[in-house]
């Protein structure tokens, strides 16, 4: 079945962090706050179950290992709360990390041709997390490719060196 298309109203206006995800270095919180202002600034994102209007508020958690998206309406309204295990992204947000170091790496000490190549690399690896994250996503929330990205960019800097 095609997906219907998303409306203006279809999209988060705010993503919070609760405290069940543990602080991490400056560096990495400075790449979880770009990718939630990025997130935020271009999204498509609505609730399948839900049969009213967004915006919507997403706040994440982190407790015993899950992600657990818990959705709000714009006025904080309780929408619906979905867990997703993180067994499935472990190798993938493991092998991302490992890509990016090799890439920042290359940046210093490789060929233009040889940086492309594995920033190729990298691309491809963070649009095979972001296809899981649609498919552990579906029939619970709708979100367009561009915003599984950087919600996959999210995942990968909350996780990070886990």
């Amino acid at each position: 079945m095609p997906e219907t298309p998303f409306r203006p109203h279809d999209r988060l206006i705010e993503l919070t962090l609760d405290d069940s995800i543990p602080r991490a270095a400056a560096d990495i919180e400075h790449e979880r706050k770009v990718a939630i202002f990025d997130l935020i600034e271009d999204n498509a994102f609505r609730p399948v179950t839900d049969a009213g209007d967004g915006p919507y508020r997403l706040k994440l958690l982190n407790p015993q290992g899950k992600l657990v998206f818990e959705i709000l309406r714009e006025n904080g309204d309780p929408v619906t709360t979905h867990i997703l295990s993180l067994t499935p992204f472990k190798r993938i947000v493991r092998d991302y990390h490992d890509i990016c170091e090799s890439y920042y790496n290359a940046i210093r000490n490789l060929t233009p041709g040889q940086i492309e190549a594995i920033d190729m690399g990298r691309r491809g690896v963070h649009n095979d997390g972001s296809q899981t994250l649609i498919d552990r996503l579906d029939g619970k929330i709708a979100v367009d490719f561009d915003t599984a990205r950087r919600l996959f960019t999210l995942v990968c800097a909350l996780y990070r060196g886990d």
